[in-house]
C-alpha cells in the first residue's frame, strides 16, 4: 500500500500547481555530523548548538521541501563528512529521507568524496523515493509526467581524478535535463581537486541545468545553461562565513527561476573592527556594534558565531600589553548589549599597532631604539628571518595539537608570514615597554 500512496502523493501536489510548472531543491555538501573538532578551547562555546548544527541544517531543508511542495531533491554529493562512528548518522538521515517519502518527494544522490561508496563502511537501506546514482557509469533517471531527465554518477572512492562529464548520456530530447555532479571544476580556494573539468565541457554537454556539489561557497557559474554550486547547507567553521542553504529552482516552459534560501541555524562571520587613531577605550564596543548590527538584519533567529579582528593603530595596544585581554572583554561586553540576537564570540585577534615614527624610534641609542633596528634589518633579511623562525618558534609550531585551524598557524615557508610574526613580536614587546613606561 505504501507505493501506491506515495504514487497519490506526486499526483496531489502536481495539481497543487501549474502542470507545466516543475519545482526542486538542489542542495551539496550535508557532511552530516562534521566533528567539529576543538570546540573545547573555547571558554562557554555552544557545543550542543555547534554539533548539532548540520542534522538541524537537513532537517530545515526537508522542512522547506514539504513547505514548497516541491516534486524532487536534488543532493549533489559529501551527505556525510567521513565514515560513520555507528549507525546513528544514518539512521537520522533515513528518517528525513522517509519524511520525504511520505509526501511523495523523490530524491536523487551522487556521492562525492567525503561520502564514496569506497568510504562509507555501514550500510542501510533507503526508501524508495531516494535514487543513488551508480559510480560504475553515469545514469539517466527520467521523470515522465514532469519530461526531466536527470543524470548523475557517484565517486567510487574518496580520489577521484578523472574527468566524469564525458561519460555523462547525452540529453534526453523533450526533457528538461539536469546533470548532477561532485566536482572541484577547475579548481577551488581550500578544496582538494576532484572529478576536475571546466565550464566549456559542461555547456557542451547540452543539458539545462547543471546542479553541482564540492564547492562550499555559492557560486552561480553560468546562468544559461545555469551551472550553479548552492555552498555546503551549514558552515562548520569561521573559514565557512555567511549564509549558507540551497537552490530553490522553478522551471516554466522551459524558463529557470532560482533563489537562494538560507537554512543555517549556526552563522559564522568575520568582523573587522577598525581601531585606526581610537585612543578611549569605551569607543571600542561602539565601533563593535555597528560592525555587528547590519549583520544581523533579516538573520535574528540564528545563532551568530563572529571572530572578531581588531585592527590599525591605536594607542590601546599599550593598555592591552598592561593588562592583557582588556580589548577582547571590551568586545564581549559589547556583543551582551546587541539585543533580539545571539551572538557566540568565537575568537577576538588583534592585528593592531601602537602610533610609532619608526625613522625616528631607530635613531634612539636605548633598547626600544635597538629593537627596531634589529626588526628592521632582520625583516629584509630572509635567512636570517628563517634563522629566527627556527631557533624561536619552530618547535612550538610543531607541537601545536592537529585541531587548530591552518590559518590560525603562520605558513613556515611564507617570508609574508614571517615577517607578520616578526613584527607582531616587535609590537608585543613596545607596547610592554610602554606600559612599563620604557618608551620615555
Amino acid at each position: 500500500m505504501k507505493p501506491q500512496l506515495n504514487r497519490d502523493n506526486r499526483q496531489s501536489h502536481r495539481s497543487a500547481h501549474n502542470n507545466s510548472e516543475m519545482r526542486f531543491l538542489h542542495a551539496a555538501d550535508l557532511h552530516l555530523d562534521s566533528p567539529l573538532r576543538g570546540l573545547a578551547r573555547y571558554d562557554r562555546a555552544p557545543v550542543v548548538r555547534l554539533r548539532t548544527a548540520t542534522r538541524a541544517a537537513l532537517e530545515r531543508l526537508v522542512d522547506k521541501a514539504l513547505a514548497e511542495r516541491v516534486d524532487f531533491v536534488l543532493l549533489a554529493g559529501d551527505i556525510y563528512d567521513r565514515d560513520w562512528q555507528d549507525f546513528h548518522t544514518g539512521l537520522f538521515f533515513r528518517e528525513q529521507m522517509v519524511r520525504l517519502d511520505r509526501a511523495g518527494i523523490r530524491v536523487f544522490i551522487v556521492q562525492g568524496n567525503h561520502d564514496a561508496q569506497g568510504v562509507i563502511s555501514r550500510q542501510l537501506k533507503l526508501p524508495d523515493n531516494v535514487r543513488v546514482f551508480s559510480s560504475r557509469t553515469a545514469e539517466t533517471a527520467r521523470i515522465d509526467e514532469l519530461t526531466v531527465a536527470i543524470h548523475g554518477r557517484s565517486f567510487p572512492d574518496r580520489a577521484v581524478d578523472e574527468d566524469l562529464v564525458p561519460s555523462y548520456p547525452a540529453p534526453v530530447p523533450g526533457c528538461f535535463n539536469i546533470g548532477l555532479l561532485h566536482t572541484s571544476l577547475t579548481g577551488g580556494a581550500g578544496h582538494d581537486t576532484y572529478a576536475p573539468t571546466d565550464l566549456a565541457t559542461l555547456v557542451a554537454k547540452g543539458y539545462d541545468y547543471w546542479a553541482l556539489g564540492h564547492i562550499h561557497a555559492r557560486e552561480v557559474v553560468c546562468e544559461r545553461p545555469r551551472v550553479v554550486f548552492p555552498g555546503n547547507l551549514q558552515g562548520r567553521h569561521a573559514n565557512e562565513t555567511g549564509a549558507k542553504g540551497c537552490e530553490l529552482v522553478t522551471v516554466e516552459a522551459g524558463r529557470v527561476e532560482a533563489e537562494f534560501v538560507p537554512l543555517d541555524g549556526v552563522r559564522w562571520s568575520r568582523v573587522a573592527v577598525p581601531l585606526d587613531g581610537i585612543e578611549q577605550l569605551e569607543l571600542v564596543g561602539d565601533i563593535v556594534r555597528q560592525q555587528v548590527q547590519p549583520m544581523l538584519i533579516g538573520a535574528a533567529d540564528r545563532l551568530h558565531a563572529m571572530r572578531f579582528t581588531l585592527t590599525g593603530s591605536t594607542p590601546l595596544l599599550r593598555l592591552e600589553a598592561g593588562q592583557p585581554g582588556t580589548l577582547a572583554a571590551e568586545v564581549q561586553a559589547a556583543v551582551q548589549d546587541v539585543a533580539g540576537a545571539e551572538i557566540w564570540v568565537e575568537q577576538v585577534r588583534l592585528e593592531l599597532s601602537a602610533p610609532l615614527d619608526r625613522a625616528q624610534t631607530a635613531q634612539r641609542q636605548d633598547a626600544v631604539g635597538e629593537l627596531v633596528r634589529l626588526v628592521e634589518s632582520m625583516a629584509g633579511d630572509e635567512v636570517a628571518l628563517r634563522r629566527w623562525m627556527d631557533s624561536e618558534i619552530g618547535d612550538l609550531l610543531a607541537k601545536l595539537p592537529p585541531e587548530v585551524a591552518t590559518d590560525e598557524v603562520p605558513r613556515l615557508d611564507s617570508p609574508v608570514d614571517l615577517r607578520a610574526l616578526l613584527l607582531d613580536a616587535e609590537e608585543t614587546v613596545l607596547a610592554r615597554l610602554a606600559a612599563a613606561g620604557g618608551d620615555n
